[in-house]
């Protein structure tokens, strides 16, 4: 009996063992089962809950040198852009529809050479159009004509309409600026987004029916400390300027 006693006992650590393996994985499911994903979800055009209207700061993009030479109409123009619509996005409460299923594959060029103005990149226009206007639901003129809309309907604050020299700002203080601009806007109906110390883009949160709304929770400020406006129109590159 006792030559036997070592083997029940590798028996029975064994049991164990995958006992408390089987445990560890059935809490690495629940965990996994509760976090939800992030990414995009696919959809059926004209499925989903709001808009994101994202307005991005031209002067950081063109400040990339990259950039700068790719898309000379935007950057190398006599015209300089302060805030330019990049998008216009269909989102939803968690994650957003992308790359629908359309027939249109690319907005007219005539359509597309008119929104060059708050879309200063035919190229732009149309990869939105693309990836995000055919989850809209809408022609690409009812699309392109919500995006003006929306647009026109948020004022640029005075302070960033054309700076000549670098601003330092935070996101609380560039949420206050478009709130001052824009009494109907919400504090939570804005998220602030900055790369590598510089602001990227304000985004605006609107209904289907263009009024304004809440963010949802993949729609937040994404924007630490103070952070560099760079100038609309450079001169000698003065000394940043709180605002």
């Amino acid at each position: 009996m006792r030559a036997r006693r070592p083997f029940a006992t590798a028996r029975a650590i064994g049991a164990a063992l995958l006992a408390l393996l089987g445990l560890f994985g059935a809490l690495d499911r629940g965990a996994l089962a509760q976090t939800p994903a992030r990414s995009a979800t696919p959809a059926r055009a004209g499925v989903f809950d709001y808009y994101v209207l994202a307005l991005s700061w031209s002067p950081t993009y063109c400040a990339d040198p990259r950039a700068a030479a790719r898309d000379q109409a935007q950057c190398g123009s006599a015209r300089r852009y302060a805030f330019v619509v990049h998008g216009l996005w269909p989102q939803n409460e968690v994650g957003w529809p992308q790359d629908c299923a359309t027939a249109v594959r690319e907005a007219p060029p005539a359509l597309a050479q008119q929104q060059l103005d708050i879309m200063p990149s035919a190229r732009l226009v149309q990869h939105e159009w693309r990836t995000h206007g055919a989850c809209s639901g809408l022609t690409p003129q009812a699309y392109f004509d919500l995006t003006r809309r929306l647009r026109a309907a948020i004022a640029t604050p005075p302070a960033y309409a054309a700076p000549d020299r670098p601003l330092l700002v935070t996101a609380a203080d560039v949420r206050a600026n478009f709130i001052a601009a824009n009494p109907k806007l919400r504090a939570d109906g804005l998220a602030i987004r900055c790369r590598n110390g510089r602001l990227q883009d304000v985004r605006v949160c609107f209904t289907k029916a263009g009024a304004p709304r809440t963010c949802g929770r993949d729609v937040r400020d994404r924007c630490d400390g103070r952070v560099q406006m760079p100038p609309v129109r450079a001169g000698a590159a003065p000394p940043a300027t709180r605002r």
